[in-house]
């Protein structure tokens, strides 16, 4: 009787038991996942805390649930498929790509480990994913936009800085984020009645050399491109803008803070809390072809007015007036 008792009880607490579980896989397993992370540096790095963060409020505590295991190329595009093997080597149970040509170098040296990513050109358009919706695969993660917003940024420049004539850029060519980019550009310019100064670099050293290397009255303005090792070399090129009296268009706001004049684009944090999401249920046994690629379509236009006064620039009211952020 008394055992007929338990049975019958058992049967009724075990929908309940489903329902107080924790949502984290940690909740469900003893088991300390290993997340490999590959990025190339620089203003990458606050993806890392999104994702740190992201998981933690999902109930998966970094040194207690999930050990990261970090692989920062410096911008040496080669380097990432190289580690990228390491890490499936190492087992881990997947890897998070921070930027669209590490992903795309991340799905060439590996076979079999989940991929994770950040985007900023489509992943679609790019062969990554099948589709937004059914990725297919082992990829999946975010889209933010930063190459299609490659135009807006030099209209925001030349807004600005009425005057503006001249825009320098930097990329490799052999990115194809960076193709699309400047495609963007070129299309751009004549409408803007600019004039684009290609720098094509193929590495770190080539591009700070290029950029050491610009004589004075040789460009107006400095206007990201899209392409990871850009970013990497970000805080560079503010330094060397600032000496040179250069004002600077960057995607992101790490580059306003250090001094460039202005940044239109998205948060590389915010990338990495949403895409924590992804890693979590990947974790839990998800296939990652089944998870729609989530888009963050939430863009911040931040001004650097201390940089604008230390360069004697007045920039329209109109236009200060649409800044979501300034910095005086």
């Amino acid at each position: 009787m008394a055992s007929s008792f338990v049975r019958a009880l058992a049967v009724l607490l075990s929908p309940l038991a489903i329902f107080a579980a924790p949502l984290g896989a940690a909740g469900q397993s003893s088991q300390v996942f290993k997340i490999g992370i590959l990025l190339q540096g620089g203003a990458y790095y606050p993806a890392i805390d999104g994702m740190r963060d992201g998981l933690r409020e999902l109930g998966l505590e970094e040194g207690k649930h999930i050990v990261f295991i970090v692989r920062d190329t410096k911008g040496d595009l080669k380097a990432v498929e190289t580690e990228a093997k390491r890490l499936e080597q190492d087992k881990v149970d997947l890897i998070f790509a921070v930027a669209t040509s590490v992903t795309a170098a991340t799905r060439r040296a590996t076979k079999s480990v989940p991929i994770v990513f950040y985007a900023g050109t489509d992943p679609v358009a790019l062969g990554l994913v099948e589709s937004v919706r059914k990725p297919g695969g082992r990829l999946t993660g975010t889209y933010g936009w930063v190459t299609d917003l490659t135009a807006k940024r030099l209209e925001l420049l030349k807004q600005m800085l009425p005057r503006l004539r001249r825009v320098v850029t930097f990329y490799s060519p052999d990115n194809p984020s960076s193709q699309r980019s400047i495609t963007l550009a070129r299309n751009t310019a004549p409408r803007l009645k600019l004039e684009l100064i290609e720098h094509r670099v193929a590495s770190v050293a080539a591009l700070l050399s290029a950029l050491h290397a610009l004589r004075p009255g040789e460009a107006d303005a400095f206007c990201y491109i899209s392409d990871s090792m850009v970013t990497t070399q970000a805080d560079a090129i503010v330094d060397v803008a600032m000496g040179k009296k250069l004002p600077t268009m960057f995607q992101a706001r790490d580059a306003v803070v250090r001094g460039a004049l202005a940044s239109y684009g998205v948060s590389y944090y915010d990338f990495g809390r949403l895409t924590a999401r992804h890693a979590q249920r990947i974790l839990q046994g998800a296939d990652p072809g089944t998870l729609p690629v989530e888009q963050l379509e939430r863009f911040r236009f931040i001004v650097n007015v201390k940089t604008a006064r230390a360069f004697g620039l007045t920039i329209p009211s109109s236009v200060l007036a649409r800044a979501d952020e300034i910095i005086e």
